[in-house]
């Protein structure tokens, strides 16, 4: 799995895998799990620059990483996704459960 991990000051960064999948999900699952409750993380913000595929396992990896986060009263942030994710995040409703970022290119691409 491609996933790497940085942490400064209660806010630990995940760039997110190529494919965000059933076979990578449950690693980062654990991992991410196992850095927020050892460093007591406070802001969590998951990268997608790299990030060409997720599936309902990755959703779920998300779903359950925002949950856990406001049981702490922590705060979960997307960035740097592509139109793929962002239309996954639209249809899944992730949007509604943590802040989004895009990629430049593709706000200049809505813009033209």
């Amino acid at each position: 799995m491609e996933c790497h991990y940085e942490l400064k000051a209660g806010c630990l960064t995940i760039s997110m895998p190529k494919e965000l999948d059933h076979h990578s999900a449950e690693q980062l699952r654990m991992e991410a799990d196992l850095l927020i409750d050892s460093y007591r993380v406070r802001n969590l913000v998951f990268d997608f620059a790299g990030t060409e595929f997720m599936d309902s396992s990755g959703i779920g990896v998300l779903i359950g990483r925002c949950r856990n986060m406001n049981y702490c009263g922590g705060s979960v942030k997307a960035r740097h996704m592509n139109e793929r994710i962002q239309k996954i995040f639209r249809i899944s409703g992730l949007h509604q459960l943590m802040e989004t970022e895009v990629l430049k290119e593709e706000v200049r691409k809505e813009d033209e």
